[in-house]
């Protein structure tokens, strides 16, 4: 191997926190490369409840810190990716039982005030009775608070992090497995197998971040060989989908007897978001499936407040995901820190090797910042922090500005819908004009899959965006698995196969 083309960092995990942590070094000038096993978040990345906000609940666990992080990045990553972050508004219905009314409002004002709150608007307190977000809940709740959040995409926020770290000259590799890396020399010496053809191939770097999420424990073990306790508790949180619940664009945030909470989001302008649960897990993350337990108290816990009880037969899709906690000793998995936790392994002359345990989607550009603080003594070379005030692939314009990025897409493109215009707006930003390149009319964007998916797009997904299999596709780049039909499916599968397109690499 040569050892000039030594990176400077390797990172194993393209979940958030690894492509942040990518971007952000990229950035700096520091040459990366990044290894994912499966497709940009394939696992615990796409299975959030697609929320960037402070978690309120985790007042109740005075976790200040963690909770002010938050709220100051929920408007650094509007900003920073208006396409596929938005406000959105929280109901949250009262009833005696509940945490005390008082107690809320103390909350909220915390809430309102610990994060410096500039863009969204305040909390308020709602007359049930006479306001549109009673009228899908039963009579008895008749007060509620309303207070300011984020909805994001978020499998789309990991992806642009991966083609941002590209663009500023970062390797990604996905489909791509480390077999094994060992210290040598001075550097990180790892073997990698391509987990289509099976070939390897060999990189060198002179730190090691393992980024792995549910599997930093393998990583440390049986990737890099090392006796070193890894503190991840695995939890697993399932989510429910159904058909669209009530007309208005709010969500509820619901408090159950038992103590935790739960979340109905208006999903993909035809359906409505309902989650999660928190299990211990055990065994392959990968196999991670929601559970007819979880289904059921899924459905009881929002028939709890709806006036028309939520059944399975409601129910049109699901999905499950393991979040790779920081195990600080809470007896309860609702009760684990969703702080995060960052460690180096290195002794002198040795490679450094930063593992991550924990964290939350929301906070992700903040633990890049800290992993890069955490190895600055390795690379002196290293620019300065750059991301918060940078934005990510395709959101380079206003917070608020994507109905009128979308009118102006329809203004150059006028034999669009107007609810594509919208979709690839909210999908590529500024950025859904190169999409469409020269096109003329719906003909030149080759064949419509469903739901205004087209071979262009698709084109574009391979080779920009790293998509290989119809999966990622439809469930990550997009959701519209939940719009296409049989023949839709198998049709953009043959396409996708074809020797032109199959196995080429992202550019």
């Amino acid at each position: 191997m040569d050892d000039k083309a030594v990176q400077d960092l390797f990172v194993i995990g393209g979940g958030v926190n690894g492509c942040g942590i990518a971007r952000d070094a990229a950035g700096r000038g520091l040459g990366v490369t990044l290894v994912e096993k499966g497709d940009l978040a394939g696992a615990t990345s796409s299975a959030s409840t697609k929320l960037i906000h402070g978690g309120l609940r985790y007042l109740e666990y005075r976790e200040f810190r963690l909770v002010r992080e938050a709220l100051i990045e929920r408007e650094v990553l509007l900003r920073a990716a208006p396409h596929i972050v938005w406000p959105l508004r929280f109901v949250l219905p009262h009833h005696a039982g509940l945490r005390p009314w008082p107690l809320l409002r103390l909350g909220l004002f915390l809430y309102d005030h610990l994060g410096g709150r500039r863009i969204l608007p305040p909390t308020r307190a709602l007359d049930l009775r006479g306001d549109p977000a009673g009228e899908p809940l039963r009579p008895d709740y008749r007060r509620a608070f309303e207070y300011s959040d984020c909805w994001v995409e978020d499998a789309r926020l990991v992806v642009l992090n991966a083609r941002d770290a590209a663009d500023r000259g970062a390797t990604v590799l996905t489909r791509t497995r480390c077999v094994s890396a060992r210290r040598e020399g001075g550097l990180w010496r790892a073997v990698l197998r391509d987990e289509t053809t099976g070939a390897q191939r060999e990189v060198a770097a002179r730190a090691l971040v393992n980024a792995a999420g549910p599997w930093a424990a393998d990583v440390l073990a049986g990737v890099a060989g090392l006796n070193t306790p890894a503190r991840v508790r695995l939890v697993k949180g399932s989510h429910i989908v159904t058909r669209r619940l009530y007309d208005h664009d709010r969500c509820y945030i619901f408090q159950n007897a038992d103590g935790r909470i739960c979340f109905a989001i208006p999903y993909e302008e035809e359906f409505t978001l309902i989650g999660t649960t928190d299990e211990e897990f055990t065994g392959d993350p990968a196999t991670a499936a929601i559970s007819e337990a979880e289904t059921d108290y899924l459905c009881r816990a929002v028939s709890g407040y709806f006036r028309r009880p939520v059944t399975r037969d409601d129910v049109v899709w699901s999905y499950a995901g393991v979040r790779p906690l920081y195990d600080d000793g809470a007896s309860r998995a609702q009760e684990a820190t969703r702080d995060y936790v960052l460690t180096l392994d290195h002794k002198a002359a040795e490679a450094p090797l930063l593992s991550v345990f924990g964290g939350k989607i929301t906070t992700y550009r903040r633990l890049a910042e800290a992993a890069m603080a955490k190895l600055a003594p390795h690379f002196p070379e290293a620019g300065a922090p750059w991301t918060a005030a940078a934005p990510l692939p395709g959101g380079d314009f206003p917070w608020d500005g994507a109905p009128a990025l979308a009118a102006a897409l329809r203004r150059d493109y006028p034999f669009l819908a107007e609810p594509l215009a919208r979709r690839l707006v909210r999908q590529y930003g500024t950025r859904a004009k190169a999409v469409l390149g020269e096109a003329r009319g719906m003909a030149d964007l080759g064949r419509d899959f469903g739901a205004g998916l087209t071979e262009r797009e698709v084109v574009w997904q391979m080779r920009k965006e790293w998509a290989r299999e119809p999966e990622d596709v439809l469930w990550r780049r997009s959701k519209l698995g939940l719009r296409l039909d049989a023949a839709g499916r198998a049709a953009l599968a043959r396409f996708m196969a074809t020797p032109a397109l199959a196995g080429r690499a992202a550019e």
